[in-house]
């Protein structure tokens, strides 16, 4: 099977790691330009006034002319606190949040450069946790798109994050919210724990 194409993703939606799944690895595009407003540098989790945005601030200037793997986080702010006090908010309450949050707790306290590197990290740590073997491969340049059906660099968007509707599980705030499909797989993880893998079956 091809290996799905996808560009670098933070916490990525479950429809990115349901493709990882399916195929048993990706390609990751590590040449593309950095694009706003997408998954590359934002997650959506499930807070308790509804679905929930996070943010990895970058560097200003010259992001949109660099390769993704330049792009650089921006620390002038303490995102990492804001982003993870949401987090502990959101999931505290979950079936399976105290077993996984050590794994993810070190992610909001050291400072990595590169947002292309930190992401990568963190899907290779979230892959693990979902119990989600996959071969992660990179592009040695740009591939222009469209290359095939697997090419989802830009399908795979916020904008319409429903698109993708998956399997229901139960959430956190289930008795006050519809279910809402497609959030960061670590809403899968924190609310199914173990059996979070199978939902890629």
């Amino acid at each position: 099977m091809q290996y799905p194409l996808l560009s670098t993703a933070y916490l990525p939606p479950i429809e990115y790691v349901a493709h990882i799944a399916n195929a048993g690895g990706a390609m990751l595009e590590q040449y593309e330009h950095f694009v706003k407003q997408t998954f590359r540098n934002r997650a959506i989790i499930l807070g308790a006034n509804g679905p929930l945005p996070l943010i990895i601030p970058l560097k200003k200037g010259k992001n949109s002319q660099q390769v993704i793997t330049e792009t650089e986080i921006d620390y002038s702010t303490n995102w990492q606190r804001i982003h993870w006090q949401a987090i502990v908010s959101a999931y505290n309450s979950s079936p399976f949040f105290e077993f996984y949050a050590d794994d993810f707790v070190p992610f909001y306290k050291e400072q990595h450069q590169y947002l292309f590197e930190y992401n990568t990290m963190l899907l290779s740590i979230l892959l693990r946790l979902l119990k989600v073997k996959a071969e992660l491969h990179f592009t040695e340049e740009f591939i222009p798109p469209p290359v095939h059906n697997n090419d989802h660099r830009f399908q795979i968007s916020p904008k319409e994050p429903n698109c993708y509707t998956g399997k229901n599980y139960r959430q956190v705030f289930s008795e006050k919210f519809d279910f809402q499909p497609n959030l960061s797989a670590m809403d899968l993880l924190f609310n199914c724990g173990p059996k979070a893998g199978e939902y890629f079956i």
